[in-house]
């Protein structure tokens, strides 16, 4: 991965773990069952990539840029997408761990958890407004001063979403998931 700018490549079964990739730009690119993690990517930009079956655990992400990026059966666990540039910041998850991820802060309308395991996230103060958590495991997830209007938790699952500390005006929930948005009270739904 030399160079400053990498156009249109594929990157794949490229081990850089503990290593640091900085400064470099990446448009149209593919990244296939690639280890990165621990890696620090920090003020690097992506542009229109796929990560597909990557191991990016604990990357580091410092002021780099994430415009339209998919990851795709990757795992993900403990990275803090806080710290990357707010400007152009759009990501789609699908058949991803990110467990103990941090999206803090975070303006992410829209975006897609697609069968994600999401066990421990924080998304304390970001804008998740028309999110989808489809069939998304939120097992301790910290939703605290949220948006979350209009988000679709209809087949998310394992969610305590106080609705009293977010906003969860229009956001859609199946009957299972009700008990979610009850358990600050102790009360038994049946």
């Amino acid at each position: 991965m030399e160079g400053q700018t990498h156009e249109g490549k594929t990157f794949e079964k490229v081990v850089y773990a503990n290593k640091p990739i900085k400064n470099r730009e990446f448009e149209q690119c593919t990244f296939r069952n690639c280890d990165f993690s621990n890696a620090d990517f920090s003020q690097n930009r992506f542009t229109d990539c796929i990560f597909i079956g990557c191991n990016l655990a604990m990357l580091k992400l410092h002021c780099s840029t994430l415009s339209d990026v998919v990851f795709r059966e990757c795992k993900l666990t403990g990275v803090n997408f806080s710290e990357c540039e707010d400007i152009l910041f759009t990501v789609r998850f699908e058949n991803c761990i990110l467990d103990y991820a941090s999206f803090v802060g975070r303006k992410m309308a829209k975006t897609p958890f697609l069968h994600t395991s999401l066990k421990g996230a924080d998304f304390s103060n970001a804008n998740l407004a028309n999110a989808v958590f489809g069939e998304t495991d939120l097992e301790r997830a910290v939703f605290s001063f949220t948006n979350l209007t209009g988000a679709d938790f209809s087949t998310a699952f394992n969610f305590e979403i106080d609705p009293e500390l977010n906003t969860v005006k229009k956001a859609k929930f199946s009957r299972h998931g009700l008990q979610g948005l009850l358990a600050k009270y102790n009360l038994q739904v049946v």
